[in-house]
Formats: structure tokens, sequence, C-alpha cells
């Protein structure tokens, strides 16, 4: 029988550190007089006493995880964080459903960025400050489990990145903490780095912080319903753009980098994969809305180079509705939700690796149909990949398919048009965060959908965030059996 005491133990720590977020936004609030620090410091109370007590009756068992558990608590940590996260929501004076709250919540914390809310230019500080740290925490914390709990579930190629392949999964996990908490600073530094170059550029200090907050998370919740769009600067258009991409790279790398391997992050085949692929999205957008607009060249390329980085990054910033340029941007767009950044940093959707993978696989079976007899090898980095991940890669493309297309299809059930069932299965399970269409583009919220399309939206965007498998695997029989 399974041990519970070390995933209580953990969700008891995080659901603590939570609680400890939410006297932030409290403090914000009660500075301004507004009287929702109340909510947020009864809600910081009650979620504190829970964790606590979790934490405190679990201590005996330990922080030793099987990879049994680790599935587990990987799974049930997201959903108590975004079951209290929620709280403020409701109790606030927005005074949002929880239907409403958990969406908003779960948007957050997955670091997706689609909202319920409109009228953000005038809501509470505390309710902006808490959307924002939100996708801060869910930002660091998709890295660290990306570092020290993905491969060892060897969800989808993860494999590839774990710390120490010589050692078995339980012990890989002490240098992984080490490594996880150094580059915590280093996304504490970014963020801090962020905030004041928009501060720098003409947006309030409130504005930069909690926009620096969700730049380098690749989140995308604003202050303002017209997103970075609102400040009309390029200065602050520059700034978004270049930290969306700093956030999409993978964080391990600018570790070695501190640590003097200054080339590491230029000569890693991902990272040159995801700027070629941004490079070309960019110039092809560029082309089509000076050549189709009339746009001048540099304001086309403002436009695109900002609004393809933020959904390719799965940020989600807007600055204007692209679903208005025309007949061949719309399914670039929606093609390109479905990539994400690069493993190991906050990003989400497919990540490059897994193209990288996917694309040596496909290379080596054509050697074979050219030359049967012949010996070929794919590789990754300059170095062979298994049979192992190949199969893992390829198995993840297929469920996220079908997770796609069974999302897409709930949705159309519930009656929503085509175009926004489509793309709203896309945007949650890539975690981009605003979709296509009048309704839940970037100039709309999901707010008019029914409540069942936000609870299947909401389960989509945890169901992308922890990379399929990691919740599939526990509705299957043979994981609880013994």
């Amino acid at each position: 029988m399974m041990d519970y005491r070390p995933i209580f133990l953990v969700i008891g720590i995080l659901l603590s550190a939570l609680a400890l977020g939410m006297i932030v936004p409290a403090i914000v609030d009660a500075f301004i007089g507004n009287p929702d620090w109340q909510v947020f410091a009864i809600s910081s109370g009650v979620t504190l006493f829970v964790g606590g007590a979790m934490t405190l009756t679990s201590r005996a068992g330990g922080l030793r995880l099987s990879v049994k558990q680790a599935f587990v608590m990987t799974t049930f940590s997201w959903i108590a964080l975004t079951l209290f996260a929620s709280i403020p929501f409701v109790f606030s004076e927005l005074e949002l459903s929880f239907t409403d709250a958990f969406f908003e919540a779960m948007s957050g914390i997955t670091t997706t960025g689609s909202t319920v809310i409109t009228g953000l230019d005038t809501a509470p500080p505390g309710i902006l400050l808490w959307r924002a740290l939100l996708q801060w925490l869910g930002g660091i914390g998709i890295i660290v489990m990306a570092i020290a709990v993905f491969p060892m579930l060897r969800v989808g190629g993860m494999q590839l990145f774990r710390m120490e392949s010589s050692d078995p999964s339980e012990k890989a996990l002490p240098r992984a903490a080490q490594i996880a908490s150094t580059i915590g600073l280093i996304y504490l530094g970014l963020t801090f780095i962020c905030a004041g170059a928009y501060w720098l550029a003409g947006m309030s200090g409130f504005d930069a912080v909690a926009h620096s907050m969700t730049t380098i998370a690749t989140g995308g919740y604003s202050t303002s319903d017209n997103s970075i769009g609102h400040f009309e600067s390029w200065a602050i258009d520059l700034i978004a753009t270049v930290g969306m991409i700093i956030g999409s790279l993978p964080f391990i790398l600018y570790l070695k980098t501190l640590q003097g391997s200054y080339e590491a992050l230029w000569k890693d085949s991902q990272v040159q994969w995801f700027i070629s692929i941004v490079g070309m999205a960019v110039l092809s957008i560029t082309s089509w809305l000076w050549l189709s607009s009339g746009l001048e060249p540099l304001q086309a390329l403002r436009y695109a180079s900002f609004n393809v980085v933020s959904i390719i990054t799965g940020t989600g910033y807007a600055t204007s509705d692209y679903s208005q340029w025309g007949s061949f941007v719309v399914p670039v767009f929606f093609f390109i939700m479905f990539i994400g950044g690069c493993a190991g940093s906050t990003t989400c959707g497919i990540k490059i690796f897994r193209f990288q993978v996917l694309y040596a696989a496909a290379k080596t079976q054509l050697h074979h149909l050219l030359q049967p007899h012949g010996v070929f090898i794919p590789y990754y980095n300059r170095r062979p990949i298994s049979d192992e991940v190949i199969v893992s890669v390829l198995s993840f493309f297929f469920v996220f398919g079908i997770s796609f297309a069974l999302l897409a299809m709930g949705l159309g059930m519930l009656g929503l048009d085509y175009l926004t069932a489509v793309s709203s299965a896309a945007t949650a399970i890539s975690n981009v965060g605003p979709a296509l269409g009048p309704i839940v583009g970037p100039a709309g919220t999901f707010q008019p959908l029914p409540d069942a399309a936000k609870w299947l939206l909401s389960a989509g965007m945890l169901l992308g965030r922890l990379e399929l498998f990691t919740i599939i695997v526990l509705f299957t029989r043979s994981f609880w059996r013994g």
C-alpha cells in the first residue's frame, strides 16, 4: 500500500508557501485602504492552518519519493494549490463564482493566462498582484518539476534531462533540489531586472512589478484589459519580447553560463531551433503585415515580433487583436500555439526538444528507406537518442493529439462554435492564454463560456502543464494495484 505521508508533507509545505504569498496582496490592499485585505488575510490563515497541519502530521514520512508517489504528489499538489488560490477570488469584491475563481486560479498557476475577469483597469490592486504572483509561483514551480521530477517519471522524453543519468531516480533528487534552489535565485534576479526595465520604460512601480512576474513566468496576466497594448510604448514592447524569450530558454543553461560555460546557451541545439522557429514566424508575419496592411516595415516588425513571441512562448500578452490581421495570420497563430519553448523553462506546449527528437527519428527512417542495410543513429545535442526516448516522444505526440481532439469535441458538444471550441482547446492544453475569434480572442475573455466549458478547460490546462502522462497514468487500473 502506498505511503501518503511524503505526499501530504510536500503538499503541506507548498500550501504554507502559498499562504505566505497571500500576505503580499493583503499588505498592498491594507496600504491603500481596500477592504479586500481582510479576504487575503483570512485566506492566508486558513491555507496556513491546513498546510501546517498536513506538514506536522506527515513529517515521519520523510521526503523520499518513489515514482508512484511522485505521480500522485505532482498532480494533487497542483490541484490543492489551485483550490486554495481560488479562495481570494471568491470572497473579494469581484465576487466570482467558484467555477470562475477556480478557472482563474488554474489559469494563473499553470501560467496559461486565460481570464474571466473584465475591468482589470479598475480592479483592486491586491487581486491584480495575486494573479501575477500565482503565475510567478507557477513558473518557478514548473521549472522545479522539469528538473527534479519529470525526468524521474520518464514523461514524454524528459529523461533526456536527468540530472545524473547513472543514478537511480531517488538518488538524483538531492542534487536536483540543490540545482533548483540556485535556479530559483536566478529566476528572482531576472524578475527584478525585468521590473526595473519596465519602470525605466515608463510603467508605474506597481505595473512594473506585476508585469515582470508574468513576463519571466511567460504567464501573460496583465493589469489592463488591453494587456501590454495599454501602454503603447516601443520600449515596453521590446522589454516584454526579450523577457518572454528569456523565460523560454532552459534555466539550467543560465546556471551553466554563470558557472563559466559562456557558450552553453548559444551552442545548445534546442535554443538554436527555438530562435530559428521564432525568427521564421516573425519574418513571415512581418512580411504579410507589410504587404497586405500597408504598415511601415518597422511597425509591422514590432507587432509581429511581440505577438509571435507571446504566442509561441505561451505567454498570451497582446498589443492588438491579431485575429483581425487576415486569413494568413490566423492559421499561423493557431499552429504556433502548439509550439512551446525549451525544456526546463517556464513555457508550455510541445517543447522544442520533442520536435528535434521527432525530426531525428524521421530523418533516420528516411535513411533506412534509401539504405535498408545501413546503420543510422538519431542524435540530439550530439548525443545518441535511445529507443526509449523516441518511443516516449512519439507516445507524447499521440496522446497530445488525442487529448486536444477530445477536448475540442467536448467544447463543441457544449454549444461552442468551431473556431472558439478548437482554439480554446488548443490554448488550454498548450497553456497559451487568449484563443482566436471574437469571444475568446485577444479582445475577449472566457467569461461568456458555460461553466461546464470552464471546467473542461481547467482540466485541459492542468493536463497540458503536467505533461499529459503525469495525470493520465492515475486513471489506469494497473497504477493503483499493489
